[in-house]
Order: C-alpha cells, then sequence, then structure tokens
C-alpha cells in the first residue's frame, strides 16, 4: 500500500510558486520546497515522482497566472491596449515568473513571426480581437501586434530590472502614441 499523503499537490506547488516569487526559480529544490511546507522533501515525492515535475507543475501554475492578466487585458476596452497593460502589470507584480516565461535563455532562435504564437497561448484571442476592433486584415494584425510587443516587452523589461519606473499614465500615453502612429499606417494600406 502506498504512503499517505501529507501534502495536496496543490499545497506543493503552491509553496514551490512562494520560492519563485520572492527568491528564483535555481532556489526550488526538494530541500527548499520541504522546509517551506515545515517537512522533510519525502512527501514531497508521494505526490510528484520527481523534481522535475513538480517545475513543470510550476511552470504550468506560471502561465495559468500568466493567462489571468491576459484575459482581465482582453475585457478591457480596447482590449489590444488592456492586454499590453496587463503584460506590463504582470511584469511589475510578478517579477520572478515573468523572468520564467518571457526572460530565460532559449535554446535556438526564434523568428519574430513564430515566437508569439510558440509563447502566448491566447495569442488567437488577441489577434482576432485587433482585427475585429480596428478593421484591418490578419497580416496587418499580426505586424502590429508584433511591433507592439516588442515595445511592451521592452518596457516591462526595463521595469523588471528595475532599469526604469514608469507611472501607469506614462505607460498608457506611450503605449498609444506607438499603437496609433502604427494604426495608421496598417490603415492606409486598407484605402
Amino acid at each position: 500500500m502506498p504512503p499517505t499523503a501529507k501534502f495536496t499537490k496543490s499545497q506543493i506547488i503552491e509553496a514551490a510558486l512562494e520560492i519563485v516569487r520572492t527568491e528564483n526559480v535555481d532556489k526550488l529544490t526538494a530541500r527548499a520546497l520541504g522546509k517551506k511546507l515545515g517537512s522533510s522533501a519525502c512527501p514531497i515525492f508521494t505526490v510528484f515522482e520527481n523534481m522535475e515535475e513538480v517545475q513543470q507543475a510550476v511552470f504550468k501554475a506560471v502561465k495559468d497566472i500568466y493567462k489571468q492578466y491576459i484575459e482581465k487585458g482582453l475585457s478591457e476596452n480596447p482590449a489590444f491596449k488592456g492586454v499590453g497593460t496587463q503584460y506590463i502589470l504582470f511584469a511589475v507584480n510578478e517579477p520572478k515568473l515573468f523572468q520564467i516565461l518571457f526572460m530565460k535563455e532559449q535554446t535556438e532562435n526564434h523568428g519574430i513571426k513564430n515566437v508569439l504564437p510558440m509563447i502566448d497561448e491566447s495569442y488567437d484571442k488577441i489577434l482576432t480581437s485587433i482585427i475585429a476592433e480596428y478593421g484591418i486584415a490578419r497580416e496587418d494584425a499580426e505586424r502590429l501586434y508584433q511591433h507592439l510587443w516588442v515595445y511592451t516587452h521592452g518596457i516591462a523589461t526595463l521595469c523588471v530590472t528595475k532599469m526604469c519606473y514608469f507611472t501607469s499614465e506614462e505607460i498608457s500615453e506611450m503605449m498609444t502614441e506607438v499603437f496609433v502612429s502604427l494604426l495608421k499606417r496598417f490603415q492606409k494600406t486598407i484605402v
């Protein structure tokens, strides 16, 4: 008969997330997790096979947290600006989690056309919101999204690394200026 689990899967994941949020993903070890739970590392392995499985569960939890931010952005008006704002807020509010998703070195280089669908599960929803709100072609919506992602990622990275501090008003104004100028360019190609 297998041993009874002392902690639930969600308790272990929540403790692991807390370690990652406050310290860093590199500090997520079986020993640190056991200590966070007030136990030895052994009870962790009645629920998970190994630390790699714990890390995968934490990565999924991080993606779920990020997705909540994006869903909130999509519910705002205008949705695309809401998404950009929420992307930056995720970086500001959850800097370690942002680093896990968007600032770790990749094993290979991806072109701009491939990176957004690869890193964001909400890619199609975001693209659809741009097309619906601004009446531009899919190809133009993709280019607009690529440009604005590079811009918002830059702001988010500056915030995470504490290179710059921006007020919410500054962020809103900067994003609007860039967005409006790009949108004008793409709308001219329609006429």
